[in-house]
């Protein structure tokens, strides 16, 4: 471990884009308020841009207009020590989910979240990296999922679901227009998205297949902060797409899944895709718009909806889980700072597999708390995402509330008019 790989690497990380935002920040504070770590503690070490200070310390002694003169001179800042490095390591892993809501309110534009997940590849470098994300990438190379699911555990879930249903689901169909991919978090904790999925695309006319190699959507690369283990992640999906031959990837019930293949992915693969890229939720609702969603009956409970962060500030799909939810829920109603302003989980960017995180994302819960004790009487809240629903579901248990957390393509089944022509 040294400090000079992290320093290489910050340096590495800083293009045009993100000195301008080293060079920007006003100190105005207004990250802060917008951070839910911030929130719940008021620690100031918890604001978002005082996160980015060893890599800011780097740029500004070694890559910063004149700074080889400020150091002839001896006025440039002081070398990052590796001391600092393990210092920050739980700032930039434990308390931050690279949500994005602090680049939401920046008022000097500063892409803040990329900034961090950036300033990540140089503690990977440095080996500060947190041990559960390291291992999680490791079963990534090793197994092909961060949480060791096996394509034999994915056969066995499909099996059962099959048995449920009473659909087939078929395993590398060449020239199927959609290939589906799943997180890890799926196949293990909420297996029946598979079900849910069969039954909807059967009613639509769906052509869809599920890769056996590649399956796995979720990117720890990416949350970790080492762009060669998310590019080679990401090259397993791509390639079982391309010999596939299929026109769509559809992108699962997971946040950073979804940002790492739609928006990272071409500048990793250092080209574009054969196919296109299209989050579940998008094709939903485009089944739906053409009549080929129809449901039967809605649920009469009181229930809102948790915008999970990558999704809507990064991805902008706010309208079409709302769209589909009125579809079949009569008393939806929407959170404070709904949409592009809401709430993180707590547990994005790895942090949800980063044990010592732990005690801090139940605090960070918090705001999430918040706005559900606000609307008052919510009998359960929908997400689009299993790492959220995962989240959500601990924390809830945690602070003892009466609340049941659902998944919104397995809502949108159970209300599938199986008899619709």
């Amino acid at each position: 471990m040294t400090a000079e790989k992290a320093v290489d690497a910050f340096l590495g990380q800083i293009d045009a884009a993100v000195a301008s935002y080293l060079e920007s920040c006003v100190h105005c504070g207004e990250c802060a308020e917008a951070c839910h770590f911030y929130e719940v503690t008021r620690d100031p070490k918890y604001t978002p841009t005082h996160k980015l200070k060893p890599m800011v310390r780097a740029y500004k002694r070694h890559k910063a207009p004149f700074s080889g003169l400020r150091r002839a001179l001896g006025i440039a800042p002081s070398e990052v020590t590796l001391e600092e490095l393990q210092e920050w390591s739980p700032l930039v892993y434990d308390a931050c989910t690279m949500c994005a809501r602090c680049t939401l309110v920046c008022p000097m534009g500063i892409d803040i979240a990329t900034s961090i997940r950036k300033m990540r590849e140089g503690m990977v470098a440095a080996g500060v990296a947190p041990q559960g994300l390291v291992e999680a990438s490791e079963r990534a190379l090793e197994k092909g999922s961060p949480l060791g699911v096996t394509l034999k555990a994915l056969k066995k879930q499909i099996a059962d679901q099959e048995a449920e249903t009473g659909i087939p689901v078929e395993l590398d169909k060449k020239g199927a227009d959609y290939m589906v991919i799943l997180s890890a978090m799926e196949v293990l904790g909420f297996p029946e998205v598979i079900g849910a999925l069969s039954r909807i695309f059967k009613q639509a006319g769906v052509s869809w297949t599920i890769p056996s190699a590649g399956f796995e959507g979720t990117n720890v690369g990416v949350q970790l902060g080492s762009r060669d283990i998310a590019r080679e992640l990401l090259a397993r999906v791509v390639n079982a797409a391309e010999t596939l031959e299929v026109k769509y990837v559809i992108s699962p019930e997971c946040g950073h899944a979804y940002s790492a293949l739609k928006w990272e992915g071409p500048n990793l693969m250092g080209r574009p895709y054969k196919f296109e890229v299209v989050h579940i939720l998008e094709l939903l609702e485009q089944l739906r718009a053409e009549g080929r969603l129809r449901t039967k009956g809605k649920d009469g409970r009181r229930l809102t909806y948790h915008d999970p962060c990558q999704l809507v500030r990064r991805g902008g799909l706010a309208a079409q889980p709302r769209s589909l939810l009125h579809q079949v829920a009569d008393g939806f109603v929407e959170m404070d700072n709904a949409g592009l302003g809401n709430y993180c989980c707590g547990g994005g960017g790895g942090v949800s597999s980063n044990e010592r995180a732990e005690e801090l994302r139940f605090k960070a819960f918090a705001k999430k708390k918040e706005q559900v004790d606000k609307l008052g009487g919510v009998e359960a809240m929908v997400t689009s995402c299993a790492n959220c629903r995962n989240v959500l579901e601990e924390a809830v248990d945690e602070y003892h509330m009466d609340l049941e957390i659902l998944g919104l393509t397995e809502l949108l089944a159970e209300y599938l008019d199986d008899e619709a022509a």
